[in-house]
């Protein structure tokens, strides 16, 4: 499959991380106007009753500074893997949810986890790693103004800050570097030139022909053969049929 098929732009790569967008804001709208018991819907580690909070945690933030800082970071890298990576997009999505929630739901010790950055560290982790593992020149780029971007954010998968999820975000990390090996197959192939395929013979290429052993250029001129055809056309006439063929100029 060409780059091009790879690495191609539709409506869809906006308007999918908006849709995303717009639901986590509309969650938040009716925590703060009409009901905020939600946010109890949240992660409850090793608690029946908080695994329905696997799904619903990524919608539901304690504050407006608490939602504002997930939506930038979360708008962006849903930007990146919806262009880079559409084919896949939605399974890293989905299944990143279910399974970094799940992590969470089991190595977190107590509390209720809620918040998009789950999310967004299988994000940044995936599209990391991905970058790395694809060897094509444009998906590391991606990679490396990931880390440039949100390199720093790699501190809060360690216990450094009260209040805050660290199990999530190391839950969304090994999620992330965990897609990014599932799907290791499902890349953009570097573009390769016809002289780097493996059944390449410089012999049979016509660009090649142009040059001598030395790497002068050789300009190739038509020169009639001396075997001529006469052959009977559809009037009963004779018709003269003379040949060219192009062939290196010995002169030169």
């Amino acid at each position: 499959m060409s780059n091009n098929q790879h690495f191609k732009y539709s409506n869809s790569i906006i308007v999918y991380p908006l849709i995303i967008l717009f639901a986590v804001w509309l969650v938040f709208w009716y925590q703060v106007r009409i009901d905020g018991s939600i946010n109890n819907f949240g992660i409850r580690p090793q608690e029946l009753e908080g695994l329905f909070g696997i799904v619903t945690s990524p919608f539901l933030h304690g504050d407006i500074n608490h939602i504002y800082n997930n939506s930038v970071p979360l708008f962006v890298l849903s930007l990146s893997l919806f262009y880079f990576y559409n084919k896949i997009a939605w399974k890293v999505i989905g299944f990143g949810i279910l399974l970094s929630g799940a992590l969470t739901w089991l190595i977190a010790n107590h509390g209720n986890h809620i918040g998009a950055s789950g999310l967004v560290y299988v994000l940044v982790s995936f599209i990391f790693f991905k970058g790395i593992f694809a060897k094509h020149y444009r998906l590391i780029a991606l990679s490396l103004l990931v880390i440039f971007l949100y390199g720093s954010m790699i501190w809060y998968v360690f216990p450094i800050k009260a209040g805050m999820s660290w199990e999530g975000h190391l839950s969304g990390l090994i999620t992330g570097l965990l897609f990014a090996l599932i799907f290791r197959k499902q890349i953009a192939k570097p573009e390769r030139y016809k002289w780097e395929e493996p059944h390449y013979n410089e012999d049979d290429d016509p660009f090649m022909k142009h040059f001598d052993e030395n790497g002068n250029f050789i300009e190739l001129k038509p020169e009639i053969e001396n075997d001529l055809e006469i052959e009977d056309n559809s009037e009963g006439t004779k018709e003269l049929k003379i040949r060219y063929i192009f062939k290196k100029d010995d002169n030169e």
